[in-house]
């Protein structure tokens, strides 16, 4: 079965996201998940939840951040909140995290969200036999290797099929620490627009920011995976994620429509090209004008990848 999910920016625009017939909303607080698109209150949560689970859909909360030891302490009540309020399932990157849960008998569903480590069927099975659900793919997966990988694993896996991909986080402040070096004052935030160019390319856009968890920069180009729907299905890869952490407002909702009708066309076995053509044509309107798109590293070659 295919499920959308997709982040969202605000308590209207995740309801307006259930509405448009997505399947889960991830969300979460900035203290335990990386690089979401805002941070909600405990009760902005219980709101999104209670309104997700009326509306016959689900809630997977981040808590995939690597937990310091300034940060493990508080872990457990947040889990114990998260599981009060009957959240479907959390990602967790930190081993500590599962150690803790079953430490302290706690029954929260997890995806296994390792970031660029989640790479091979072995090391998914290793965290399924320790209690995961699923696991979050890494985006520097190749076609080739993702085909092998997912017939080796008997869990749903989660894909980007549509959004920015992190290629570096550091726990450093490392912009911060440049503008000090200088001697500049700059918000290092990332609604401040900050990116970075490759010397010898100044068309390269690596978008940068920090925040609590350190400092994060991005692809030259987001995903668009919506030309391979079609394929991902057929894999068994149908955890079809959808990031909207440069994508604001109306126009990420409306992508969001754009990949339930490419969902309700593939389980109807009605996608066809035409369909496909529309709409990316319809998605290239709405995605931000300032940010490029491709496929990531889906089409590359597994050898050229270093």
């Amino acid at each position: 079965m295919i499920e959308l999910i997709t982040t969202a920016e605000s308590v209207e625009q995740a309801k307006a996201l259930i509405q448009a017939d997505i399947d889960m909303l991830y969300i979460g607080e900035k203290e335990f998940g990386l690089r979401l698109p805002t941070t909600f209150s405990r009760e902005e949560l219980i709101e999104m939840t209670t309104y997700a689970h009326e509306h016959g859909k689900k809630v997977r909360v981040a808590v995939n951040a690597i937990m310091h030891n300034n940060r493990i302490k508080s872990v457990i009540p947040y889990l114990e909140f998260l599981q009060e309020i009957e959240v479907d399932s959390i990602t967790v990157g930190d081993p500590g995290v599962i150690h803790l849960m079953k430490k302290n008998a706690l029954h929260l569903p997890y995806v296994f969200d390792a970031q660029t480590l989640v790479t091979s069927a072995r090391q998914i099975n290793f965290w399924v036999k320790r209690g995961a659900i699923s696991a979050v793919l890494a985006r520097e997966i190749p076609y080739l290797e993702l085909k092998e990988l997912a017939s080796g694993v008997s869990v749903p896996l989660e894909i980007l099929v549509y959004g920015a991909t992190c290629i570096h986080q550091s726990k450093r402040p490392l912009v911060k620490n440049y503008f000090g070096f200088v001697g500049s004052d700059v918000s290092t935030k990332r609604q401040r627009g900050l990116f970075i160019s490759e010397p010898k390319n100044k068309d390269t856009h690596y978008s940068i920011y920090e925040d609590n968890h350190g400092t994060h920069i991005f692809a030259n180009n987001d995903i668009n995976l919506l030309d391979e729907l079609q394929v991902l299905n057929d894999l068994g890869v149908t955890e079809w994620k959808l990031d909207g952490i440069y994508t604001k407002g109306q126009d990420f909702i409306s992508i969001a429509k754009i990949f339930v009708k490419a969902k309700t066309a593939i389980e109807n076995e009605e996608w066809n090209e035409a369909m496909l053509e529309e709409l990316n044509k319809q998605l290239l309107s709405f995605h931000p004008g300032e940010r490029g798109l491709d496929k990531g590293f889906y089409e590359k070659d597994p050898s050229e990848i270093q």
